[in-house]
């Protein structure tokens, strides 16, 4: 059984989850520099591994609970289970999305145990571990806590053209440390002072973030685009791609939105149009014979237009005869140019199987899960009449290696095309928004972002959002995007894993640290 040092104890781990999961979007980051100290507070009076253990599956199932909740959609709509079963799904993957929090406290409880460091080592060591657990995690999506802050457009985000919205998570982790001592000394003057020293600390970084923004040069280009959001719903999406007749009332749509956006800025010179990921209803390729008149359609409709288009579809990649999830340049003749771009990083369990490579008998267990052939990579740029587009496909944005690889290739703007439409209306759409769009922060270039159902907008280098489109409405805009012609690399660019090999050797200089102690303490004796 196990024994706590206080009846409330469980309270602790219960309030950290609270904290961190109201402090992520679309809740403003009102608690992230303080989210892990209630379990830092139990943890640190746990004498059992296994206490330890249980309160940061606690805190992390509250906080995926609340922060996640997007999950029983995704069941309900995707996999197409009863809410009821929906739910227990929801349960399973709040116990397992975020095992870094245990994971974390195991760890730290397993090194303090086996030497005898000071305190101070020891909350140093708790501190970095769980910033390396976080950044390391294994999560279907690749959050962590420096969104919140551009999300809520408190400037602090604008560091993260320094050190990336992996380096704020870092940095809001590592605040945890001194609100934890405040907090152990707040009746002495200790911990006024160390409350005082974050508060100037923090308001410090946000100057600096105004800063930096300020410092940005002045673009010296603009393009106008078109942007087209379909709305077009699952059901329809999937009868089309079983050919049940929907393909031309979905391309129909297209046609209709992009034509009369055409029109109603009939007065403005239009570089192109951008739809969203597999927005296009059937195959498109370089080489491939069409299985319908779709994509003569599409091209007569550009050609009459004269404009370039930018959409998703599907191909096939000949080489392994399977499907890809593609992205196509169409110029102002209808023509395509090559080379299109396939997806590289798949999603697990909707374009492929984990594993399936060494274990084939997984894909006759689950042959409902998309069979997607992976992409070469952020190998090309799109280029138009000069634009150097860098193409990415919904779930690819939210790695910061994948668009630091196609900023280092020279792009000058990002295009990101999404389908969102499994996911409801509430959460997901919000935090995939600013997850995508951070990027645009990072390596300073615009942003593209145009969805099948929302949201749709366009991010500056400035960090600046323009106008969003509605969440489940069909919808076009123009935008007029400035741009730098030869964007200079951030910093976070140029030294994309400083701050991971900082935090890897501040890790393991504690640990030797304390290893020290302990030796002294034993030689001591």
């Amino acid at each position: 059984m196990m024994k706590f040092t206080s009846a409330n104890a469980w309270a602790l781990p219960v309030l950290s989850g609270f904290f961190i999961g109201t402090s992520y979007i679309p809740f403003p980051p009102w608690a992230a520099l303080f989210g892990f100290v209630p379990l830092w507070i139990f943890w640190q009076a746990q004498t059992q591994l296994k206490t330890v253990i249980f309160g940061g599956i606690v805190s992390a199932f509250v906080f995926t609970l609340i922060g996640f909740n997007w999950m029983t959609y995704l069941l309900h709509e995707f996999a197409h289970v009863p809410w009821a079963l929906a739910g227990v799904g929801m349960i399973i993957y709040a116990l397992i999305a975020h095992l870094y929090v245990p994971f974390a406290g195991m760890i730290w409880f397993l090194i303090v145990k086996k030497f005898s460091c000071s305190k101070s080592v020891s909350l140093g060591l708790l501190t970095l571990i769980t910033i390396l657990c976080e950044a390391y995690s294994l999560t279907l999506f690749d959050w962590n806590f420096g969104y919140s802050w551009f999300g809520s457009g408190i400037p602090f985000y604008h560091l993260a053209e320094i050190v990336g919205f992996s380096g704020l998570s870092a940095i809001t982790l590592a605040y945890n440390l001194p609100i934890y001592l405040a907090w152990k000394s707040r009746h002495e003057t200790q911990g006024k002072v160390i409350m005082s020293a974050v508060v100037v600390s923090f308001l410090l970084l946000n100057l600096a973030g105004v800063a930096l923004k300020a410092r940005l040069p002045e673009p010296d280009a603009q393009f106008n685009v078109l942007m087209v959001q379909g709305n077009i719903g699952n059901s329809e999406k999937l009868a089309a791609e079983l050919g049940d007749g929907y393909g031309q009332a979905i391309l129909g749509r297209y046609l209709s939105l992009t034509s009369n956006a055409l029109e109603a800025h009939k007065n403005e010179k239009i570089d192109f149009a951008l739809w969203p990921e597999t927005a296009f209803p059937t195959f498109l390729g370089e080489n491939l014979v069409p299985p319908n008149t779709y994509p003569a359609q599409l091209s007569q409709f550009l050609k009459n237009h004269s404009l370039p288009l930018v959409t998703g579809a599907y191909s096939v990649d000949m080489r392994v005869k399977l499907l890809t999830n593609s992205l196509f340049l169409l110029n102002e003749m209808g023509q395509i140019v090559p080379p299109h771009y396939s997806k590289t990083i798949l999603l697990a369990f909707g374009e492929y199987i984990p594993f399936e490579d060494v274990l084939s008998q997984l894909r006759q267990w689950f042959p409902q899960i998309g069979h997607f052939a992976r992409g070469q990579g952020a190998t090309d740029l799109f280029n138009l009449h000069g634009l150097k587009m860098a193409p990415q496909i919904c779930y690819e944005g939210l790695f910061a290696y994948f668009s630091r690889d196609l900023a280092n290739l020279g792009a000058q703007v990002i295009v990101n095309v999404t389908n969102d439409s499994w996911y409801g209306a509430w959460q997901q759409p919000y935090q995939h928004f600013y997850m995508t769009l951070a990027r645009g922060i990072e390596f300073r270039r615009p942003v593209l972002r145009v969805t099948n159902t929302g949201i749709s907008s366009v991010v500056l280098a400035s960090g600046d959002i323009l106008q969003r489109s509605p969440v489940y409405q069909p919808w076009t805009d123009v935008y007029h995007v400035p741009y730098v012609k030869n964007p200079s690399p951030t910093f976070y660019q140029e030294w994309f894993y400083l701050l991971p090999i900082l935090l890897w050797i501040g890790f393991f200089s504690l640990l030797m640290f304390a290893i020290k102690q302990d030796v002294r303490s034993d030689n001591s004796k």
